[in-house]
């Protein structure tokens, strides 16, 4: 289909498309927006430069889409609403945030149904943030592996991400049994789930939530696991993304994993996020 209120330039095969003709710090009519929702359904993920916006106009855009998500008290910024997520990566530091394929919060019962990230610091190089469609990732997989995946349920904690901030390093791949000790969140989803909006399936694990099979032990998981992370995220699914200050992104949680590059050591990288809530996965 056409959009006829706004430009719609794809930034890759797989997903992936720049938005032109829309200025975030203004309201945005109905008309308009529908056609801005079309193209995130169809693209997955979709990008707004040169915007110039403040942090409320970055949560009225979220608002479109439905009920902001607020963060727990310990990541909240002071002096800012509770939904706003600041992303601070300063030159010293040496982890990022998001620094594993991922979706978003699928540690909790209803994960989000999508963020939006603004940029407003960026590096001179990298910095990058990669996308990938798991509709892609679901639909390439064997008819046999597809009845396999159907039925199970993944059991999701943040463990490893909590192992990886006070160890201060990455967990090596198949170590999860060792990382669900860390874990003080679980929640159970579907590991082909189906978008509320399109009726189409995605594959819905990632290796920084995904801790194990239900009615399987963790190492009894891995195996099965530990191919579909490396599937999920196969160069002909992805997109990658080249910030620039004033940027914006809005990715659809429910159908994409992405990846913050870590390739700008001694540089500081800040964005400004809100999270917009989902349904619960089915």
């Amino acid at each position: 289909m056409s959009y006829s209120r706004i430009v719609v330039k794809p930034i890759a095969g797989a997903l992936g498309a720049e938005i032109e003709g829309v200025d975030l710090a203004k309201p945005i009519d109905d008309a308009t927006f529908a056609e801005i929702r079309r193209a995130h359904l169809d693209y997955l993920v979709i990008f707004f430069r040169g915007q110039k916006i403040t942090d409320e106009e970055l949560a009225a855009f979220g608002r479109r889409f439905g009920e902001l998500a607020p963060l727990p008290p310990h990541r909240q910024f002071p002096g800012k609403f509770p939904e706003l997520l600041v992303i601070d990566k300063k030159p010293e530091d040496k982890l990022n945030f998001g620094w594993e394929w991922h979706s978003d919060t699928t540690h909790l019962p209803v994960p989000t149904l999508g963020s939006a990230l603004y940029a407003k610091i960026i590096p001179p190089v990298g910095g990058d943030t990669m996308f990938a469609n798991q509709y892609m990732a679901y639909d390439t997989l064997s008819d046999g592996m597809k009845k396999l995946l159907d039925g199970l349920v993944a059991v999701h904690s943040n463990g490893r991400i909590l192992r990886t901030l006070e160890e201060k390093v990455t967990p090596a791949p198949g170590s999860e049994p060792a990382s669900a000790a860390w874990a003080n969140g679980r929640a159970e989803h579907p590991v082909v789930r189906t978008h509320p909006d399109t009726g189409r399936k995605a594959l819905f694990v990632n290796v920084m939530h995904t801790e194990g099979l239900k009615g399987m032990t963790i190492e009894e998981s891995q195996p099965l696991l530990q191919y579909l992370y490396a599937h999920a995220s196969r160069p002909e699914f992805t997109c990658r993304f080249r910030w620039t200050e004033g940027a914006v992104a809005f990715w659809d949680n429910r159908s994409v994993q992405h990846l913050a590059m870590n390739d700008y050591p001694g540089h500081r990288r800040l964005m400004h996020r809100v999270q917009v809530k989902g349904t619960k996965p089915v």
